[in-house]
């Protein structure tokens, strides 16, 4: 019966294409059904909406949280969301008495509001979130207030559709990342040219690059610069299906993007598919989890700048079992710490761990009012 379940709501800004909303859904669908009533509200709809139904996961769309939490009841209400403050947004909470609220804290962010504070956990993405979370606010990340919790990806899924025997093409490399100026770096693009120059002179094959997401700076790069017989721009993809379907069409990913990552599903997901990924730091405080996934000469690549770049990419196409090696690595480390299962059977395990808690410290505040 659902009365022996913990209830626990999800709560997502949107349920579009984003990472953020990715990564909801594989929490809402991997949780322990026996245990756990899961549902999702969000205040405006999306494709992930029909997927979390025909997952079984009864969805909320609409302005009026607070009918929901009256309606629902969850124990627990787990936010997904940037961090920061956001005036009002956990009002209804608070007017619902919900017992238990946890934080995905995307970008680790610091929330000081007097509404931040009814948070009881916020779980940080990737130890670089929390140890710049340490550095910038001065706040000691430790449970149960604070923890790292990654990114689930199924892995088992990248390895049954993307098997490590599986032909692997050799002359074609891909980019995969949202439509969006802030997802992109000229770093993705920059080196092109003189892979071009390459060709010409016979010094490397003919190769195409796949880009799902391009912009127009990137198109118009391509079609200025005479590129457009090595670059192939395609649709967007929303399920694993389909991102897999695109992993197996190439090599290696390269990544470039100038704000970084708090974390970085899409290398995540090249990596469980046993894809090495070319990536490249950020500057200062900005997001740098890509250099947490990949570890350079073993998983992947770390590149400085565009000449960087383009010999990494030079060195993928033309040195395909070297690439094949750190696929492997990759994905090997993709399992040991993404798994969607084993995430969210921690997840689960923070769940019990903070409703003790609740549960004990209202306990021990009964006792204290008898006295």
């Amino acid at each position: 019966m659902i009365d022996s379940k913990i209830r626990v709501l999800h709560v997502a800004p949107s349920l579009g294409s984003g990472g953020t909303e990715k990564v909801m859904q594989s929490f809402a669908c991997n949780m322990d059904r026996e245990q756990f009533a899961t549902a999702v509200y969000s205040p405006v709809n999306g494709p992930r909406g029909r997927l979390l139904r025909q997952s079984g996961i009864d969805t909320y769309i609409g302005t009026d949280l607070l009918r929901v939490l009256e309606k629902f009841k969850p124990q627990i209400v787990h936010l997904h969301r940037a961090g920061w403050t956001e005036p009002g947004s956990l009002r209804p909470f608070k007017l619902a008495g919900t017992p238990v609220l946890v934080e995905t804290n995307v970008f680790g962010h610091h929330d000081p509001s007097p509404e931040g504070a009814l948070i009881d956990c916020h779980l940080f993405v990737s130890e670089f979130c929390a140890s710049r979370f340490e550095k910038i606010n001065s706040i000691k990340v430790s449970f149960p207030k604070y923890g790292v919790l990654y990114n689930p990806v199924d892995t088992d899924f990248f390895l049954a559709h993307c098997p490590p025997g599986r032909k692997i093409p050799t002359n074609v490399f891909g980019r995969i990342s949202r439509a969006d100026k802030g997802k992109w770096s000229r770093l993705a693009y920059d080196f092109l040219p003189a892979l071009q120059h390459l060709v010409e002179q016979r010094k490397l094959p003919p190769f195409t690059y796949k880009i799902i997401g391009g912009i127009p700076d990137a198109e118009k790069f391509v079609a200025e610069n005479g590129l457009t017989e090595f670059v192939r721009f395609l649709p967007p993809v929303l399920d694993d299906a389909e991102i897999a379907d695109f992993m197996n069409s190439i090599s290696f990913l390269a990544h470039a993007n100038d704000t970084g990552e708090s974390f970085g599903l899409v290398i995540a997901e090249a990596m469980a598919a046993g894809l090495p990924v070319i990536t490249h730091p950020s500057a200062g405080l900005r997001d740098n989890a890509q250099l947490e996934l990949v570890d350079d000469g073993k998983t992947g690549i770390i590149a400085r700048n565009t000449r960087e770049y383009g010999q990494a990419v030079h060195f993928l196409l033309t040195h395909p079992e070297e690439a094949h090696s750190m696929g492997e690595q990759a994905r090997a480390k993709a399992a040991r710490l993404f798994r969607a299962q084993d995430i969210a059977r921690r997840l689960g395990e923070i769940y019990h761990e903070l409703l003790s808690r609740k549960e004990a410290d209202g306990r021990a505040g009964q006792s204290r009012s008898a006295i």
